[in-house]
């Protein structure tokens, strides 16, 4: 038996799972319905406890080909655990993967209960253990900190292109998914991955065709090193950012971010595109928003939420930039705007991809 404690007071009885070490983080839901590798490994959980608000988890086991990067949560929160996997791909259990990367959990408890709570208090810390902490005080006061250092890769590493390389592209590593580089990669891009606070002279000595900014956890207000760079890097080649890359180039352009009370994430986030009137359903993971009004005169809102109106994207066509809020490579998720990734390609001088 163990104990999943809310910085609210609350408290959840489960089983425990995973690591038998008692661990903080801050409290977030995905609403995926699958996807829960592509969850456990994507690095912009960095400093999260991770509940799965789809009830049965692990029943198509362990693959590492679907793994995102490597595992950073600090907890996984879930109602059911399966250990009795069925998939010709599944390597082993989940609750193995749980204990091998250190990542400690709970199982048998409510869900729905937890998820409502953050739905209608906000994100909030809260502490998995063997026993409920007597004092709140050092729970209430935790922060995720120095997120984008620790999850960035330490030297730059170089990816080939699939086929017939056509350009080459610098691709700055906040906590980059592996399919962000395997969507270039098809495209004909060798993708030069970068440290994330490297110097915009060292990319530019490079000379790649077009710059990428990729994903990434935390504040991204606490990123100011990485933003002074991209500031000397905007304008100087057709650049695309993701989800963190989005909100640090809104930074770079002294635009601002806020905090959402409950952020978006999953596979099944439905966003507006404002110039066609078109909807598509994507795949998130994010706490902070652009707030599209800071860039006024200096860029245009591209994409919406359309459950809560937050800004999924903006456009800066003298810049020859532009940014979403979402995965286009969706892994997991569904696929419906990939072609985001065809739009960067044009902007440096190709066709779309076949």
């Amino acid at each position: 038996m163990a104990y999943l404690t809310l910085s609210n007071g609350v408290i959840f009885e489960g089983l425990r799972i995973g690591a038998p070490v008692d661990r903080m983080g801050e409290l977030v839901f995905s609403t995926g319905m699958a996807g829960y590798l592509e969850t456990l490994t994507d690095p912009s959980y960095y400093g999260q406890i991770v509940t799965q608000s789809f009830p049965l988890i692990g029943n198509y086991g362990v693959i590492p080909e679907d793994y995102e990067g490597t595992p950073r949560l600090f907890g996984y929160i879930v109602r059911d655990l399966c250990d009795t996997p069925s998939n010709f791909r599944s390597g082993g259990k989940l609750n193995d993967f749980l204990l091998t990367h250190g990542i400690p959990g709970l199982c048998g408890v409510d869900t729905r209960e937890i998820v409502r709570t953050v739905r209608e208090e906000g994100v909030m810390n809260a502490m998995i253990s063997d026993a409920p902490p007597a004092n709140l005080s050092a729970l209430r006061a935790y922060r995720v900190e120095n997120a984008v250092a620790t999850v960035t890769c330490l030297e730059k590493q170089i990816f080939p292109a699939e086929g017939n390389q056509r350009f080459r592209i610098s691709l700055m590593d906040y906590g980059v998914k592996r399919g962000i580089v395997r969507s270039l990669q098809k495209r004909g891009c060798e993708v030069t991955v970068w440290p994330a606070e490297t110097k915009a002279e060292n990319v530019l000595v490079d000379d790649p065709n077009g710059i990428v900014l990729s994903n990434g956890p935390g504040d991204p207000k606490e990123n100011g090193g990485c933003i002074a760079e991209i500031r000397k890097l905007l304008g100087k080649k057709p650049m695309m950012g993701i989800c963190l890359g989005h909100q640090l180039i809104a930074l770079a352009l002294h635009g601002d971010t806020v905090k959402l009370n409950y952020g978006h994430r999953g596979g099944n986030q439905p966003v507006k595109d404002l110039t066609t009137g078109r909807s598509f359903i994507t795949s998130q993971n994010h706490g902070y928003a652009v707030v599209a009004g800071s860039l006024c005169g200096i860029g245009a809102e591209s994409f919406i939420n359309l459950n809560d109106g937050s800004c999924e994207g903006m456009d800066y066509p003298e810049l020859q930039c532009f940014s979403v809020q979402f995965h286009p490579e969706a892994c997991a998720g569904p696929r419906d705007t990939d072609f985001l990734f065809d739009r960067f390609i044009r902007m440096m001088g190709g066709k779309e991809h076949a």
